[in-house]
């Protein structure tokens, strides 16, 4: 399967290393709730350490577990459509192909 470059929002990125740094969870548990890369978080989690400024929301909120949840299941839907639309041209391929 391919890989695809995904662009995370801020909120996002904010949300995961909270719960990193905040939360007590490992990088790779987090990452695997998340479905992304541990690499990609631990850099996340390297670079809020060394003091760079925190991300915040648009509002200027700190973002939430909810926030972030919600954020996966949008990722987790769009990847979910696109496989279904894959397998309707298969199956729509190998029916033509057996008449």
């Amino acid at each position: 399967m391919k890989r695809v470059n995904r662009s995370y929002t801020p909120e996002f990125r904010a949300a995961a290393v909270q719960q990193v740094t905040d939360g007590g969870r490992s990088i790779p548990a987090v990452a695997r709730s998340l479905e992304m890369s541990a690499k990609t978080l631990a850099n996340w989690v390297l670079r809020a350490r060394k003091g760079a400024p925190p991300v915040r929301a648009s509002a200027g909120q700190p973002v939430n577990e909810l926030q972030a949840e919600v954020t996966r299941l949008r990722q987790e839907v769009a990847r979910l459509r696109m496989e279904k639309e894959i397998l309707k041209k298969a199956a729509a391929y190998f029916a033509k192909e057996s008449m």
